[in-house]
Formats: C-alpha cells, sequence, structure tokens
C-alpha cells in the first residue's frame, strides 16, 4: 500500500491531481490511498505522514513553503512534489528537498514523466539498496557499498567504501530498520556495516576504510554476539 496526500485549496486542482494519480497506480496494478487535504494546518494536524505528498505552494493561511518546512523539521520523509503556479518559487524551495515541481495548470504528460521517475526510484529501493532523497533528485545506494553511517545534528552521513560521503536528514531509528540484519548499531550516533568490520578490541570497531568506530557499553556484549553470528552466516 502507498499512502499519497494531495494538499490544494483548490479542489478543481486537487480533483485532477487524485484522478492523475488513480490512473497511473492502476495501470502499475499498485494498491494506494489516497487524502486530500484543502490547507497546510489541516495537514499538519493530521500529522502529515504520506510516502508521497504533492503539496501546493500557494494557499490561503500557511503556504506550502511553511507547510513543508514544519514537516521536515518534525523529520517528514516522504517524497515532497510541489505544484506552484509560479516557476520561480522552484529556486526558494530546494532547502525542503523536493522530488520534482509541478506548474500550474499540471500537464498530463509532465506529471507521467515525473511519476515514471519517482515509481522507477521506488522500485529500485529493494532490499539491497538505500533510496536516499536529497535535494531535487532521489538516489539509490546499495547498502554494500555503506562502511557505516554517522548522525550528526539530526543529519546523516552515510560513508561510503568509495570515500564519498553522503549526507541528508533522517531519524536514525527509520535507518536502522531500513538496513537490516547485516547492520548493528553500536552507539547512539553510529551504525557499522559489519561486512566492513576488520575487528573489534577495548569499545572500538576497525573498519576497513580504516576508520575507528567507538561501540558503547551497552552495546559491547551485543556487539560480541552479533559478530559470532554474522561470521557463522557468511
Amino acid at each position: 500500500m502507498i499512502h499519497i496526500a494531495i494538499c490544494d485549496d483548490e479542489k478543481y486542482m486537487s480533483d485532477q491531481i487524485r484522478a492523475y494519480v488513480s490512473d497511473f497506480f492502476h495501470k502499475k496494478n499498485r494498491e494506494i490511498s489516497i487524502k486530500v487535504y484543502t490547507c497546510g494546518e489541516e495537514l499538519l494536524n493530521c500529522g502529515g505522514q504520506a510516502d508521497i505528498l504533492f503539496l501546493d505552494i500557494q494557499m490561503k493561511g500557511m503556504d506550502g513553503m511553511e507547510t513543508a518546512r514544519r514537516l521536515r523539521a518534525d523529520n517528514f520523509q516522504g517524497i515532497l512534489i510541489f505544484i506552484t503556479v509560479l516557476k520561480e518559487m522552484v529556486f526558494q524551495s530546494f532547502e525542503l528537498q523536493p522530488f520534482d515541481y509541478l506548474v500550474k495548470p499540471v500537464d498530463r504528460a509532465k506529471f507521467e514523466k515525473t511519476m515514471e521517475r519517482l515509481y522507477a526510484s521506488m522500485q529500485n529501493a529493494s532490499e539491497d539498496s538505500l533510496l536516499v532523497q536529497k535535494g531535487h533528485e532521489g538516489r539509490i545506494v546499495r547498502k554494500d557499498e555503506i562502511v557505516f553511517c554517522e548522525i550528526i545534528d539530526r543529519k546523516i552521513y552515510l560513508n561510503l567504501a568509495s570515500g564519498e560521503v553522503v549526507d541528508y536528514y533522517e531519524r536514525i531509528e527509520n535507518l536502522e530498520t531500513k538496513l537490516g540484519g547485516r547492520f548493528f548499531r553500536c552507539h547512539r550516533s553510529y551504525i557499522i556495516n559489519l561486512k566492513h568490520l576488520k575487528g573489534y578490541k577495548n569499545g572500538t570497531a576497525y573498519m576497513d576504510n580504516g576508520r575507528e568506530i567507538p561501540v558503547s557499553r551497552l552495546r559491547s556484549r551485543e556487539f560480541s554476539g552479533v559478530i559470532l553470528q554474522y561470521m557463522k552466516n557468511i
């Protein structure tokens, strides 16, 4: 089930987006649920949780920009697609990490193109990959490439085997769930990939990229057991 929210204060636009979305996912044989909101306040009061959110920028009362800021501040991790009359508003919204923008009147061909790209990203984010929503684009990161993850000031830093560091906003608890059993949260600020673990001694995990990661005392006993179990399953 894919949960979709549409927030627009113009009923004809909400109805149009709803029809486009329904047709698109019907063709993909995917089950969806759609909730429609008429203003940012209503969306926020209902929790604002959705896998995909279509959000109008120009609305009476709280506009879409402020609504999106509050959602992101509350760790909203869904895919955000802005609906706007003014193309110029696009450049003011990069900080909010939108996936794309639909300019009114919404052209069906443009809508389909955006949704095909979005759907491909969702499909590619399989058990072996992680979909990272960063800036204007979604990015697929293979889990095997991740050596360890670190959280600093509510931002996640994925340290990859290539030496690249990918940063984005997400709760570490959500990331821990997505990564699965090959990873272990050895410290409140770190999750390590056991595949890249070279050794463990005196509360320190030694990774194959040369980094040394602290293991908290509360997790050290569990960590030893996890390592043994992982070695048996290799």
